[in-house]
């Protein structure tokens, strides 16, 4: 009987199963299957209200996406980029570490020039300014192999900064050799006492002077202080004293006094890195490295907070006073300009100059890139201005970091140029910087 109402019920359970459940044949074994859950409930459209209240949502999403940021934002966003800046600097990393270690996430415009390049005058070595002071010191390094007393001056005027340091100290020695010049006879004057308050105070301190007294023939000696008694205890000091042969040498000691007193120091030098492009719509367009900005980590949050100030007043009224008083301060952020000429075929000479040269130097820039130095031209600034006075310097014609010019020859001789085009090339730059003529990205 027990089996027939179990048999039974598993055919009820078969017949009754609602949508959604696996159902079980009912010849199958009668074991007990676990009770099935109820079927969802069909989901309802949204409302008519319901829609709209999402459309018009939607809508204004749409407006605040296509909206200008407001200008809290602004000032959000200008704090952001000041504070990681500042933060940059105070870890030790210059601008140009943080621009290789935290690349812009959309993407940076291709750089105009890759960077700030010098001449070694020892090596002849073109290199960035970030290496410039390390190439300077291995390349004196080298030189003392060949010239040590040469090597020697070149260290103390080149990397002592305090020029008049280094002045009164360079005459400080320049007495003592000028002493045992003049008195070759007295013994006195061929010992220099190295505790000595003067020497001390004047001469120790520069780098690269010990290196030269040993390069003109002193030696170090440790000798006992002179006019003591036999019952006092003995001490001794230290003296730079003169080789005997040397005294036989007295006017190549007096030819290493005036190489000291006359030497300047070694200064690497500003590489143009003259360029030439052909004429493009993009000639005004300019993304210049970091190594045109002259920014320390502590003028970064002095900048960070000028910044900040200028945005507070973006909607202030300023006198013309004021506002010439911001330019300058502008203007004196940057050591370098990336200058571009353009001339009347389209194409473009490139270079990079001082902020503060003066408009002279671009001339004779220009010049020396011409098949025929001869030809008369002008140049015109931005807007057209005639750049006459070329005493003038970059940054005081608003000239830096980066600006476009134009060249126009002299209306004189422009016949006569035009009637040469026919006999040469188009331009009028020499062959060998149109043959490396580049394509602006």
């Amino acid at each position: 009987m027990r089996k027939f109402f179990q048999e039974l019920k598993a055919d009820l359970k078969f017949r009754t199963a609602g949508p959604g459940q696996k159902l079980s044949e009912p010849s199958r074994a009668p074991r007990e299957e676990p009770r099935a859950e109820a079927a969802p409930r069909p989901r309802r459209g949204p409302t008519d209200e319901a829609q709209m209240a999402a459309a018009a949502a939607l809508a204004r999403l749409e407006l605040k996406a296509k909206a200008p940021p407001s200008r809290e934002a602004a000032r959000s966003r200008v704090r952001k980029e000041l504070s990681a800046e500042a933060a940059a600097g105070e870890e030790g990393l210059s601008l140009e570490e943080k621009d290789l270690t935290c690349p812009d996430k959309d993407g940076a415009a291709a750089l105009s020039v890759s960077g700030v390049y010098f001449l070694c005058p020892l090596t002849g070595a073109v290199v960035r300014k970030d290496q410039k002071e390390r190439h300077l010191r291995e390349a004196i390094q080298s030189y003392f192999s060949v010239d040590p007393v040469a090597a020697s001056i070149m260290e103390i005027h080149t990397f002592n900064k305090d020029r008049q340091k280094v002045r009164a100290g360079v005459e400080t020695v320049a007495k003592y050799l000028d002493n045992i010049y003049l008195h070759p006879e007295e013994e006195k004057y061929w010992k220099i006492k190295l505790q000595n308050k003067v020497f001390q105070e004047r001469i120790s301190c520069l780098e690269g002077i010990h290196r030269f007294f040993q390069a003109i023939g002193f030696e170090k000696k440790t000798l006992p202080v002179p006019g003591q008694g036999k019952e006092s205890k003995q001490t001794t000091e230290e003296y730079y004293v003169l080789k005997e042969e040397m005294l036989t040498k007295l006017e190549d000691l007096k030819d290493y006094k005036e190489q000291l007193l006359s030497s300047e120091p070694v200064r690497a030098q500003l590489d143009r890195q003259p360029s030439v492009f052909k004429p493009s719509p993009e000639a005004a367009l300019f993304e210049l490295p970091n190594d045109f900005y002259n920014l320390s980590a502590e003028e970064i949050k002095r900048e960070q907070r000028l910044r900040t100030e200028a945005v507070e007043k973006a909607s202030m009224l300023r006198t013309r006073a004021m506002r010439e008083k911001e330019e300058q301060r502008e203007m004196r952020k940057y050591n370098y300009t990336l200058l571009r000429v353009r001339f009347p075929d389209g194409y473009i000479l490139q270079g990079t100059f001082y902020a503060r040269e003066s408009i002279s130097v671009l001339y004779a820039f220009v010049r020396e890139a011409l098949r025929d130095d001869w030809l008369p031209f002008e140049l015109l600034g931005p807007g057209g201005v005639r750049l006459t006075d070329e005493n003038l310097a970059f940054n005081e014609c608003g000239l830096v970091p980066a600006a476009l010019l134009t060249l126009a020859w002299d209306a004189a001789v422009m016949a006569d140029v035009q009637a040469a085009a026919e006999e040469q090339s188009a331009s009028p730059l020499k062959p060998e910087l149109l043959s490396k003529a580049q394509t602006l990205s």
